[in-house]
């Protein structure tokens, strides 16, 4: 099998890995070495400036050794099956960077062997794009389960960003789909780079103050740092009984717990026929949708994962997004002054994201703000209007303030859009952006409105028990 069709195979069972991830780290470009990681962001799609950037996104085998239920390579399925070999697979990635196809690699792999063995052949790989080709790309790897710590650490030290998945959203699910797969062979690795990724910052601190504190014009050549970009994981959705209220508080004590950058979910996709699977072909991608939402919520928007979503309601509403049904849940929190607002108070008025209240902060530090001087702001008006006052004037007059009434208003579906893989019958389980539809606006009494308050202060709590959430389903 030559290479070309190796990368047909592998990239292809590649594809339910989700790498839509931020780089996080910033290494520049060096004389006689090969591209640079941008800490703007790098992504296989888009990046946070909106530069379209490529990783290679590629599974190192496809071979396996687990029977996991969802898995489409799974050891009892009879696929086509393919290996790259370590110098064949950093030859492919450096052709196609001077091509300039890519800027980085994304890579994964199934268990051939042992997770040692195959651990041990992705880090020869790693060994020659970094040491003998001099690449200083992005590189995101999965660390295997069940890998041994010392390969784990040198798998960190060739990888911007580490993840593992975390597969299924608590034990029993694990134990039931993934009979191979235990939670201590999941959590040992993730602990591990935890804790590595904080003494390598610790020590990397010392260093630069030692060295500053001696004035050393040639400081000595430093060890590669562990995973500069963090770590992150993946679950899937809707291939198990879990409510959307156990994921969320699953995801928020991983963050508190374990330093994750990033939790991804992906909808469950058929892909096999078993009867531990569900027997619905639905995939919940609205659903899958609405958890990154939330997620963003707890960690950009100063949200409690208890004002998401609460146990007599665990599963969120796929008709409204998270942070608007939390604003009709609480309207005694609104309208609020733009002019005046504190930016925590901004942040949960919906249509206003993390840019747009830190725009509002810096233009109205020169200008009293009005509607105009928000929509050239790029506030979304058609929500923000019925939750804000400019100057003292209501946006939203003509609805009254009521969550039956301003609900409509709020609402819209979910479009995946028409392009790459969302269009097609089968998704391919990656986060696309989803745009809203436009909203109408319907002709309703005059609003009445309450005074404005400021917005409830969220609920703090000490760090959630991770091994408690992870070991049963809620």
């Amino acid at each position: 099998m030559n290479t070309a069709e190796k990368l047909s195979i592998l990239a292809d069972a590649a594809k339910y890995d989700v790498a839509c991830t931020s780089s996080g780290s910033d290494r520049q470009a060096q004389a006689g070495q090969l591209g640079n990681t941008i800490a703007a962001g790098l992504c296989h799609s888009f990046a946070a400036d909106g530069r379209c950037i490529s990783l290679l996104k590629v599974l190192f085998t496809n071979v396996c050794t687990h029977d996991c239920a969802y898995c489409v390579n799974r050891v009892s399925n009879d696929v086509p099956r393919a290996s790259f070999r370590p110098r064949e697979l950093a030859d492919l990635v450096i052709g196609f960077y001077r091509r300039n196809y890519i800027e980085g690699l994304f890579l994964s792999s199934g268990v051939a062997g042992s997770a040692d063995a195959t651990t041990e052949r992705i880090i020869e790989c790693l060994r020659i794009l970094r040491h003998e080709y001099g690449f200083r790309g992005y590189i995101h790897a999965k660390a295997i389960p069940g890998t041994s710590p010392a390969l784990v650490d040198e798998l960190g030290r060739l990888c911007d960003r580490l993840s593992v998945n975390l597969e299924l959203p608590s034990q029993e699910s694990l134990k039931l789909l993934a009979p191979g797969k235990t939670r201590e062979n999941v959590l040992a690795p993730m602990r591990q780079i935890h804790d590595s990724i904080a003494e390598d910052k610790d020590t990397r601190g010392l260093v630069r103050r030692r060295n500053h504190y001696l004035r050393q014009v040639h400081a000595p050549k430093r060890e590669q740092a562990f995973a500069p970009a963090g770590q992150s994981t993946q679950m899937i959705i809707g291939a198990t009984p879990e409510s959307d209220y156990h994921i969320l508080n699953l995801s928020h004590a991983l963050y508190a717990n374990l330093g994750l950058k990033r939790v991804f979910f992906s909808a469950y996709i058929p892909v096999n026929q078993d009867a531990r699977l569900p027997s619905s072909g639905a995939i919940e991608l609205d659903r899958e949708h609405r958890l990154y939402q939330a997620d963003w919520l707890m960690r950009f928007y100063g949200f409690h994962v208890d004002e998401i979503i609460e146990p007599s309601s665990p599963f969120l509403d796929t008709g409204i997004d998270p942070k608007a049904n939390w604003a009709l849940n609480h309207l005694e929190c609104f309208p609020v002054e733009v002019n005046r607002a504190r930016k925590a108070e901004l942040l949960r008025v919906p249509g206003i994201g993390v840019k747009g209240a830190q725009l509002i902060m810096r233009a109205r530090k020169r200008s009293t703000l009005d509607e105009d001087a928000l929509r050239k702001l790029g506030i979304a008006l058609n929500r923000a209007r019925f939750f804000i006052t400019c100057n003292g004037k209501y946006l939203g007059a003509g609805v009254r303030f009521y969550k039956e009434d301003l609900r409509p208003y709020l609402t819209s579906a979910i479009d995946g859009g028409k392009h790459g893989r969302r269009a097609v019958r089968v998704p391919e389980g990656q986060m696309s952006l989803f745009d809203e539809l436009p909203l109408e606006v319907a002709p309703a009494a005059k609003a009445s409105l309450p005074a404005s308050r400021p917005v409830a202060a969220s609920k703090t709590q000490g760090k959630p028990e991770l091994e408690r959430l992870w070991g049963g389903a809620a």
